[in-house]
C-alpha cells in the first residue's frame, strides 16, 4: 500500500531516494519522507506529495550514502507531518519505514508506555521503532538480534527497513505479507516495495519471502529467517525497462495505459495462440492441465477490478468449458467457512500479485487441499509464488491507480483458458475454436479503431461532467463490464455510479431515472439484444439520457439513444474486452474536466497490501 525505497552503497543516496519516491507515489501519496544516515540520522518528512518533500529539503544537507524513503497511505493516524514516515525511536537509535499493519500495536504500545517510553505520533510504526530500541537497550543485544526479537512479538503484516546509528554501515530489511524486493548492484544494494524505482540501476533482484530478514552492507548481503537460519538468496533477473514506467508524452499514466491496450493484449496472447494449428498453449498451466480440464468446480477469488474480470471469466468458463464457476470477493471468502476441497480448482486474480485478502484466501484454499492457480501481472510477486501454477498477463507495469489494461489482459487470459479447456473437453469443435482464436487475434486492431474515437468520448464527457449519479446496465457478459465502467467513473471522478444487470433495472434502479440521470447501456449485438432495446425504451419513457455502446452499423438503437458509440462487430464471447474501452475513456475525460487527480485519486492506493 505504501511505497518503500532504501539504498546503501557508494553513490549519494538522496537522488536515488527522491527519484524512487516519485516512481512509488502511486502506492501512497498522503505524505512522504526520507532519512539519511551520515554520522547521525537526519529525517525530513512532509504531508502531501513527493514534490512538497522535495521543495522542503532544498536548503538542507542531503549528503550521505545510506538512506531510506517512504510514501504513505494512511492507516493509523491522519496524514500529517508527524505521522509521516520515517519514524524514529525515543532515543533516536533506530529509524524505520514500514508498509503494513501491526495488529497488536495497542498492546505493545501500552507495555512500552508502562516502561516510561513516550510517543510523538499516532502510528503503529513508531511503536515498532521503540520496541526495537527497548529490546536493544535492555537486553544488551546486537542491532540485528534486537530487530529479530522485536519482530517475533509482532502480529500483523510488515515490509520494513531499519537504520541504526549504532550500526551505520548496515541496513536491515524484513518482510511478512507485504512485498519487498532487494536490487543487487556493484558494491551497492537497493530495497523497494516493488521493482519500479530500481530498474534503472540493476536488473538483478531478490524477492523477499515471508519472515525473511536481510542484513545489508555495501559489500555483503546475508539473508536469514526470524529463527536465525541463514538462507540461500534466489537471485532473479527482471525484464522491466525504464521506458515502461515513463509517461511518454501522455498527460497521465491512466491515459497512456488505456492507449497501450492493443499492445498489452497482444503481449498477453503472444506465443500462446497458434493460428496455424488453431491451438492455445498456456505453458504455466501445462503441469496441471488435466486437473483443470476435469475440475468439478472452479472458484475465482479476487478484489475490485480483478473481481469484475472474474465475473467475465465465469460466463466464459461455464459457456465454453461447461464447468461450474463461483466468483468470490477474496475479503469475504477468507472470513467465512467456505466449502472447498481437493476436487476444486481455486483461481486467484490480482494485478499486483500482492493483494492481502487474495493472498489470505489462497492460503485457506491450499490448506483445504484445492488446486490453486493464479493470474497476475507481476513476475516474482507473492501470488505467483504461493499458487501451484498460473499465467502471467504480460500487461506491463500499470502505474495509474485505476486499473485499465490489467482488466483487459486478465479477461484475455480467462478467454484463452476457457477456449483451451472447452477444446480439450471436446465441447468446442475445431471450426468454433478456430473462429474464437482468430477473433481474439483481431481484438487489438479493433481496439485501435475504438481509440480513434477519443474525441467522441471527450465530447460525451463534457456533457455529463457535472452529474451527481450515473447508471450502467448490461446483460450477460456485458453486466461485469457495466460494473467495471461504474467503478472507473466513481473512483477517479468521485461521481456516484452503479452497475446493474439490465434485467434488474425494474427491481429498483428505475426509480432513480429522470432527465438528470445518464444511463450507460452496453447494447452490442448478442443473444440479449432485443431485451436491451426494450430496456432502453423504458429509460427513454422516463426522460433518462441514454449513452449506448453498440455494434458498428446499428441503426435501431441510434434512433432511440442520446449518444451512440460504435465498436467493431465482435463475437459475443469476446465483447467484454472492446466494450470496456469507451467506458474507461469517458471516465478519464470526466475526471480530468472535474479537476481530479486521475492517477492518484483520493483515499485510494494501487495495491491493497493491508486489510
Amino acid at each position: 500500500m505504501c511505497g518503500i525505497i532504501g539504498y546503501i552503497g557508494n553513490r549519494k543516496a538522496y537522488p536515488v531516494l527522491i527519484k524512487g519516491l516519485k516512481r512509488l507515489e502511486y502506492r501512497g501519496y498522503d505524505s512522504a519522507g526520507i532519512a539519511l544516515l551520515n554520522g547521525r540520522t537526519a529525517i525530513y518528512k512532509k504531508k502531501g506529495k513527493v514534490s512538497e518533500l522535495e521543495e522542503y529539503v532544498k536548503e538542507v544537507d542531503t549528503s550521505g550514502t545510506v538512506g531510506i524513503g517512504h510514501t504513505r497511505w494512511a492507516t493509523h493516524g491522519e496524514p500529517n507531518d508527524l505521522n509521516a514516515h520515517p519514524h524514529h525511536s525515543e532515543k533516536g537509535l533506530f529509524t524505520i519505514i514500514h508498509n503494513g499493519i501491526i495488529e497488536n500495536y495497542a498492546d505493545l504500545k501500552q507495555s512500552l508506555t508502562d516502561q516510561g517510553i513516550s510517543f510523538y505520533s499516532e502510528t503503529d510504526t513508531e511503536v515498532l521503532a521503540n520496541l526495537i530500541e527497548y529490546i536493544y537497550t535492555t537486553q544488551k543485544v546486537s542491532v540485528e538480534i534486537a530487530v529479530r526479537l522485536a519482530l517475533q512479538k509482532v502480529i500483523g503484516a510488515y515490509g520494513l527497513v531499519v537504520l541504526s546509528n549504532e550500526e551505520p554501515d548496515m541496513v536491515i530489511a524484513a518482510r511478512r505479507s507485504s512485498p519487498l524486493v532487494i536490487g543487487l548492484g556493484d558494491g551497492e544494494y537497493f530495497i523497494a516495495s516493488d521493482a519500479t524505482p530500481i530498474v534503472e540501476y540493476t536488473d538483478r533482484v531478490i524477492y523477499m519471502n515471508n519472515n525473511d530478514v536481510a542484513l545489508i552492507k555495501r559489500d555483503e548481503l546475508v539473508l536469514k529467517n526470524l529463527a536465525n537460519d541463514i538462507l540461500e538468496p534466489d537471485i532473479q533477473t527482471i525484464d522491466l525497462g525504464i521506458s515502461e514506467i515513463e509517461k511518454h508524452g501522455y498527460d497521465h499514466f491512466m491515459l497512456k495505459e488505456i492507449f497501450e491496450q492493443p499492445r498489452s493484449i497482444q503481449d498477453t496472447f503472444r506465443g500462446r495462440i497458434k493460428l496455424d494449428t488453431n491451438e492455445i498453449r498456456l505453458g504455466g498451466l501445462y503441469a496441471v492441465k488435466d486437473q483443470l480440464v476435469h475440475a468439478k468446480r472452479i472458484v475465482i477469488i479476487a478484489c475490485g477490478t480483478s473481481w469484475h474480470a472474474g465475473l467475465v471469466g465465469e460466463y466464459l468458463l461455464e459457456d465454453l468449458a461447461r464447468i461450474p464457476v463461483e466468483v468470490e470477493y477474496a475479503s469475504e471468502f477468507r472470513y467465512r467457512n467456505p466449502m472447498i476441497g481437493p476436487e476444486d480448482v481455486v483461481l486467484a486474480i490480482s494485478q499486483s500479485g500482492e493483494t492481502a485478502d487474495t493472498l489470505a484466501a489462497i492460503q485457506l484454499a491450499r490448506d483445504a487441499g484445492a488446486l490453486v492457480l493464479g493470474i497476475c501481472n507481476v513476475a516474482g510477486s507473492s501470488i505467483s509464488r504461493e499458487t501451484h501454477a498460473g499465467v502471467y498477463t504480460h500487461a506491463g507495469p500499470e502505474i495509474g491507480v485505476a486499473s485499465t489494461k490489467a482488466f483487459t489482459a486478465q479477461v484475455t487470459v480467462l478467454t484463452m483458458m476457457a477456449i483451451m479447456i472447452g477444446s480439450e473437453k471436446g465441447l468446442l469443435d475445431k471450426k468454433r475454436s478456430a473462429t474464437l482464436i482468430r477473433e481474439l487475434n483481431e481484438i487489438p486492431d479493433k481496439i485501435e479503431k475504438i481509440l480513434e474515437q477519443n474525441e467522441i468520448f471527450r465530447h460525451i464527457a463534457a456533457i455529463y461532467k457535472d452529474v451527481t449519479n450515473a447508471l450502467y446496465l448490461g446483460r450477460g457478459v456485458s453486466f461485469p463490464v457495466a460494473l467495471e465502467g461504474a467503478l472507473k467513473l466513481k473512483e477517479i471522478s468521485y461521481i456516484h455510479a452503479e452497475g446493474y444487470p439490465a434485467a434488474e433495472m425494474k427491481h429498483g434502479p428505475i426509480a432513480l431515472i429522470d432527465e438528470q440521470m445518464p444511463v450507460v447501456f452496453i447494447a452490442t449485438h448478442d443473444k440479449s439484444y432485443d431485451k436491451i432495446v426494450s430496456n432502453i425504451q423504458e429509460v427513454k419513457a422516463r426522460k433518462g439520457n441514454v449513452i449506448a455502446i453498440v455494434t458498428q452499423g446499428d441503426e435501431t438503437i441510434r434512433k432511440m439513444a442520446d449518444h451512440v458509440i460504435e465498436i467493431p462487430k465482435t463475437d459475443e464471447v469476446l465483447l467484454a474486452i472492446p466494450s470496456v474501452i469507451p467506458l474507461q475513456l469517458i471516465a478519464y475525460h470526466i475526471a480530468v474536466m472535474r479537476g481530479c487527480n486521475v492517477d492518484q485519486p483520493r483515499n485510494l492506493a494501487k495495491s491493497v497490501t493491508v486489510e
